[in-house]
Parts: structure tokens; C-alpha cells; sequence
């Protein structure tokens, strides 16, 4: 990785029917983004829903990329792929087809009216902070902040590494 290339850490989700395809979908559209390279995703997790527990289960991947579009330009493409995939949002961490998150934006500190980075809730969540560890490992500024993190980290909610994506059931 040069160094002046930053690495964004997104989190990818879905627990609307069909889940698989969702994120697959999501990924398809991410790597198809000119200013996007996706460096790594890590395994597939299924976890359990955070915040509003009365809904299905979620699977969750996180990604790392780099990219030449400013922050509010990558929302706004997430923001499309979302769209495409019939995101709505109707109940506050509610069921949804496809969420995408960014987490981490090397050691940018955000906070904006559309976007705070690191993501305010990422110190909360065991799917978004396990997930990311795992391919932010190499990575001298975000593996350090994902790590700490955890190492602080109170949430108690289930999460299982999938062994076999073709094998998971919708």
C-alpha cells in the first residue's frame, strides 16, 4: 500500500431475504466502482441483530479499499448501491436488505451533518469490530484503533465466522 493512500474500513450487511445475495450484490457493485480498489473482505459472520433484537439474523463482511473519492462522495455511491438493492429505512436499527457502513477512514476524524468516522457506534459491535480486526491486522493505524476498541468493548451479541459462503442458508 503507498503510504499516502488511505484505507477505508466499510461494514456490510443484510437480514432481508435473499441475505447472500444482498451482500454479493453489494460487493459486485463496490469492486465495479472506478475510484475503488477493494483491497480484502473478510469472512462472512452471521451475528446477531443489535439494537432492535426482534428481526431475523444478520450476515456481515467488512472490506477494505482505497479510493479517490472524498468521504461524502463515497457515502453517496454506498448510498446508490443501497438504493439499488431496495434500502429502506423504516424502523431505527431495523430489518434491512443491504446496509453499508463506513467504519474507519485511515486516521481521519469526521463529523459531519451525513457522516462521523470513525462510526459512532463501530465501539459498540462485536460484527463490525471482529470482522474489520481480521483484515486490519497489517494495518498501522486502523488495526491499533480496532484492537483497542475490543479490547474495550461491552457488547455481548453472538457472532459465528461462516466457514463456507455457499454453504449458507438464506
Amino acid at each position: 500500500m503507498p503510504s499516502n493512500e488511505e484505507r477505508v474500513y466499510l461494514s456490510i450487511g443484510s437480514n432481508i431475504y435473499p441475505r447472500v445475495a444482498n451482500i454479493q450484490e453489494a460487493l459486485t457493485r463496490l469492486r465495479a466502482l472506478n475510484a475503488v480498489d477493494v483491497l480484502a473482505t473478510s469472512h462472512w459472520y452471521e451475528t446477531e441483530p443489535w439494537g432492535n433484537r426482534d428481526q431475523a439474523n444478520f450476515y456481515n463482511v467488512s472490506v477494505a479499499l482505497t479510493t479517490t473519492l472524498t468521504p461524502d462522495e463515497l457515502l453517496d455511491q454506498l448510498h446508490e448501491i443501497e438504493q439499488a438493492l431496495h434500502r429502506q429505512r423504516l424502523i431505527h436499527w431495523g430489518p434491512r436488505t443491504i446496509d453499508l457502513d463506513i467504519i474507519f477512514w485511515g486516521a481521519r476524524k469526521l463529523h459531519t451533518a451525513t457522516l462521523t468516522v470513525p462510526h459512532a457506534q463501530a465501539a459498540h459491535r462485536n460484527f463490525v469490530l471482529l470482522p474489520t480486526q481480521e483484515i486490519a491486522a497489517d494495518d498501522p493505524i486502523v488495526g491499533p484503533q480496532v484492537d483497542a476498541l475490543i479490547a474495550q468493548n461491552q457488547d455481548q451479541s453472538w457472532i459465528k465466522k461462516v466457514r463456507n459462503v455457499s454453504e449458507l442458508d438464506d
